[in-house]
């Protein structure tokens, strides 16, 4: 696979160009958040303000009028400040390209841009990272994504990430703790746009004279949420009982089948350990989870919707209700002429669905992903957008948080080297994840206590029990023995050792099977 295109403006070397270098900036010389002393003009004049005194003439120190006048000034620049940073208009593509990169250099240590490829007609996919150290996986450390904008005429999915990357860089300068933690917790990929040239489509009518389906689709004519390859029926059909539902290899000749911005996807995807996902859509609102397609579609004449859960159902119905019940009105259910108890729906349920993109993260990858839906209106007017924000904003950040529960851990060998490609099993859920290139694994999981084995082609599988509690993840790491029967595959030597996460490989999914690269 080719490496994505990096579009930083040191692209040529370092973690910003996917680079494995040390941070360029190590955390203990990075320059401070605002909040911890710098880099807004507002809260140095406060703190100037503050701390100005004038003599009174006899040596005593009284505040003076200059502190009477620098107090408000400061308020009014932070006041600016805030409202510069927070436009509440709709972005077409040069404008969202200067708002990342507006993003991207005012919180420079913890952000990069990247591009996974580009569109039909040549505009790129760019993704905003946010982590401690850009361009880098952290062993133990989750990757989490955001998609918008995959249908080009459903925009609010697209303004409401360029407003949480704005949101998440302003709230780490001053020195937020919970930001703060998430970005140091949590490596955090956001793309607004995954069909830029359908949203200029779209724009070029407006939210006044748009068709309900005017640019939903890309510069080719395909609606990119039917364009994956269908792992579903191959799951559904196999031949067993409970088909293959982790990991399904895909068909030799998928790559033409599937659009340049599909295309992308699939590599990107295939490329990181992402382990939480959500794309956002709209002409609805509900959060939707898998599966997507109903086992019964060849019936839909008779059946037209069929609930169809995956092993992990209750955990996605817990992963939706966070994100409903912290949106300001999605919870409440009834919505745009629907009705959604919880404002929760799978998406099976709701109407079948082939070839989409939930399913296939699921079915593919380690990732589990829901769908947002997130107005009524597709294309709303800017004047609904701030509005809309702040029903999104705690939603966006809570869903993100939500990485954090059921179990992680390192899968090494005796020596401590960290093992790719080993299987984590829980009994009594027929849903597997991989380890990455490191060796390091995620599984999401409800609090109650589990069995768990990890395997490895080569290893003796090892079995533990580990409570999981509602709060952080539990640290549950695996040792293998190697088979005495079978010898273990050769691996070529990572160089370092599981502890020195600085100099960590990024992880790959099933890296020793496929042998994606980035």
């Amino acid at each position: 696979m080719s490496e994505p295109h990096s579009a930083s403006p040191t692209a040529e070397s370092g973690p910003a160009a996917g680079g494995r270098e040390k941070h360029p900036c190590p955390r203990s010389r990075r320059p401070p958040p605002a909040g911890a002393g710098g880099w807004h003009l507002a809260g140095e004049l406060e703190r100037a303000g503050s701390s100005l005194h004038f003599s009174s003439g006899r040596g005593g120190g009284s505040r003076g009028p200059m502190a009477g006048w620098l107090r408000p000034l400061a308020g009014t620049l932070l006041l600016l400040e805030v409202a510069a940073a927070v436009s509440f208009l709709h972005h077409r593509y040069e404008e969202m390209v200067r708002a990342l990169f507006r993003v991207q250099s005012e919180c420079p240590y913890v952000t990069r841009i990247y591009s996974i490829g580009r569109s039909v007609e040549g505009r790129h996919l760019y993704v905003l990272e946010f982590s401690d150290y850009p361009g880098i996986h952290e062993p133990l450390e989750p990757e989490f994504k955001y998609v918008g904008n995959m249908h080009g005429n459903e925009v609010l999915g697209r303004e409401l990430l360029l407003q949480l990357s704005e949101f998440l860089c302003e709230e780490y300068r001053r020195g937020s703790e919970r930001v703060t933690r998430l970005l140091h917790d949590t490596r955090i990929h956001i793309m607004p746009s995954m069909n830029p040239d359908g949203y200029e489509v779209a724009a070029n009518q407006g939210p006044d004279g748009i068709g309900y389906l005017t640019g939903r689709n890309n510069a080719n004519g395909v609606d990119l949420n039917r364009n994956f390859p269908d792992l579903n029926t191959f799951m559904y059909y196999s031949g067993e009982i409970s088909g293959p539902n982790h990991h399904i290899p895909l068909p030799d000749n998928w790559k033409s089948q599937v659009e340049p911005e599909t295309l992308a996807v699939i590599q990107w995807i295939g490329s990181y350990n992402f382990v939480l996902s959500a794309n956002l859509h709209g002409g609805a609102v509900v959060a939707n989870y898998p599966y997507d397609k109903s086992q019964d579609q060849r019936f839909r004449s008779h059946r037209r919707t069929a609930n169809t859960p995956t092993p992990d159902d209750k955990l996605f119905q817990k992963l939706a209700k966070t994100y409903s019940y912290a949106h300001g009105w999605m919870h409440r259910g009834w919505n745009c002429g629907d009705y959604f108890v919880d404002g929760i729906t799978n998406g099976a349920s709701w109407y079948s669905l082939s070839k989409g993109m939930q399913d296939f993260n699921y079915l593919y990858t380690n990732c589990f992903e829901i769908t947002l839906e997130l107005s009524c209106n597709k294309f709303p007017p800017k004047e609904d957008l701030e509005r809309q924000w702040m029903a999104n904003r705690e939603a966006l950040v809570a869903f993100i948080e939500e990485i954090h529960q059921g179990i992680k851990g390192m899968v090494t060998d005796e020596n401590n080297n960290g093992i790719a490609g080993a299987v984590i099993s829980v009994q009594g859920i027929s849903h597997d994840v991989t380890s990455g290139e490191m060796g390091d694994y995620f599984r999401l999981l409800l609090p109650g206590t589990y069995t768990i084995t990890a395997s490895a082609e080569g290893y003796q599988p090892q079995t533990v029990t580990a409570t999981v509690g509602p709060a952080a993840p539990s640290l549950v790491h695996f040792q293998l023995k190697q088979d005495v029967v079978k010898k273990a595959p050769e691996r070529k030597a990572s160089g370092t050792r599981t502890n020195n996460k600085t100099l960590q490989k990024k992880v790959v999914p099933r890296a020793v099977r496929r042998g994606t690269q980035r």
